[in-house]
């Protein structure tokens, strides 16, 4: 550890301003991803997609997704956060623009899976960021409030959408309608803003001239780590390892269905075109950002009670998993409204699940491994993700309603958590090192 600076301040929480950059990040890459899916109903009229084709698509993006989650997670470890961070932001961010120059169903499929390259950087980077910055006892409450930041980039697209989509279909450029184009195109604006900030702001907490004696010694009041090299490959010898990556396998694929099902879910069943789904797709959002921050906070609670680790994370774990379970009764609501608010509940629970299960990757691997860990995790969930949407492709295509979707739903997250306790029944941590 590097010996504090005359120039520290005498004290400061500066670890929560890098939680904010996170929160940030977080929020511009959902508000990328957001955009294509909220549109898709409309765009399907004018593309001419059909209901498979379109999940389909999202099949090539979870793919793209989950190839670049095992490669970027790894490179970040190589080359550091600061650089690969700000390089993973701007290849999405060109990418997520690059949709409005696509006019064929191929098209679409190409910025779909160049999105998903690029986006795969930023949960590993957000959690490495995190267990370098943060005692364990604080990283669940700060994965949750990063994580928001997806429920809050969710629910600014279906609330903006329509008022933008709407101004912009009677602005021209060159005679042509810029429309749904400018969309997307807009959407770099927070990526080039965000990577500017973070090269300025970004340092380690050793040499952050912001960071107080008191903050840095809380930081690292854990155990120094060795500075030996892990082979990748030897991380799949940890059953810890399995466990968090069967975990998100398990349960991240819903999350991916709500966030690209639900805008297709609504206009097929409700019948409801953008302006129509823009209040119960913001319910979801609003309720899920809360469910984000409280479940990292839950945790932290019972920490502070004297609890372990292991039993807060898990007890916490428990409950939300329960949570999810009234997500079964959405496929026959009596209304968008009834059906919007178990599909929020549902999504508010992964959410604070998801805090946690994040944690588990810090709570059992030392920090230099952290970004290839979530990696893996996160491959495992768009793999997930991929066997779901060709499941719902191939119902679609059958027109067979997405009642067993929700129903697998309700069950996953606690089949998920025996999963986890199976393997890890302690939570104790890997001996990397040792192995």
């Amino acid at each position: 550890m590097n010996s504090p600076t005359p120039s520290r301040p005498l004290a400061s929480n500066f670890r929560w301003g890098i939680c904010g950059l996170l929160f940030w990040v977080t929020t511009a890459n959902y508000i990328d991803r957001g955009v294509f899916g909220n549109l898709a109903p409309e765009l399907q009229k004018e593309i001419g997609w059909t209901n498979g084709q379109y999940w389909y698509m999202q099949v090539a993006f979870n793919a793209a997704y989950a190839v670049s989650l095992l490669v970027v997670g790894r490179l970040i470890d190589v080359v550091g956060l600061r650089w690969g961070f700000a390089l993973a932001c701007g290849f999405w961010g060109l990418a997520s623009m690059s949709h409005a120059f696509a006019g064929t169903v191929a098209g679409f499929f190409v910025c779909r899976i160049l999105l998903a390259l690029g986006e795969g950087g930023n949960f590993p980077a957000a959690i490495k960021t995190t267990a370098e910055w943060f005692p364990k006892r604080e990283r669940a409450f700060a994965t949750g409030i990063f994580n928001s930041g997806s429920n809050v980039g969710g629910l600014l697209v279906p609330l903006a959408l329509p008022l933008l989509v709407a101004y912009l279909n009677n602005v021209f450029i060159g005679g042509h309608k810029i429309g749904w184009r400018g969309a997307f195109l807009l959407t770099g604006i927070f990526d080039i803003l965000w990577i500017a900030a973070w090269l300025m702001i970004y340092k380690k907490p050793a040499d952050h001239p912001r960071v107080s004696t008191t903050e840095l010694a809380l930081i690292n009041s854990e155990p120094p780590e060795a500075a030996v090299k892990i082979p990748w490959s030897r991380l799949f010898q940890f059953r810890q390892a399995w466990s968090f990556v069967l975990g998100k396998f398990m349960t991240d694929c819903f999350w991916w269905f709500y966030l690209f099902g639900a805008p297709v879910f609504f206009a097929e069943r409700f019948g409801t075109d953008l302006k129509g789904r823009m209040g119960p797709l913001a319910t979801i959002y609003v309720v899920a950002s809360l469910g984000s921050i409280g479940g990292g906070w839950l945790s932290g609670h019972f920490m502070k009670r004297g609890w372990t680790t292991n039993r807060a994370r898990k007890t916490a774990m428990f409950i939300f998993a329960a949570c999810v379970f009234p997500v079964a009764f959405a496929t026959v609501a009596p209304n968008i409204w009834v059906s919007a608010a178990l599909i929020a509940l549902a999504g508010a629970a992964h959410q604070a699940w998801s805090a946690n299960i994040f944690s588990l990757a810090s709570d059992m691997f030392p920090r230099r491994v952290v970004g290839s860990v979530t990696g893996l995790g996160g491959m495992a969930g768009s793999v997930g993700g991929i066997l779901l949407f060709l499941i719902v492709g191939y119902l679609k295509d059958n027109h067979v309603s997405y009642v067993p979707i929700f129903i697998a739903a309700a069950f996953s997250y606690l089949l998920a958590l025996a999963v986890i306790h199976l393997l890890a029944p302690k939570l104790e941590p890997a001996q990397v090192d040792a192995a």
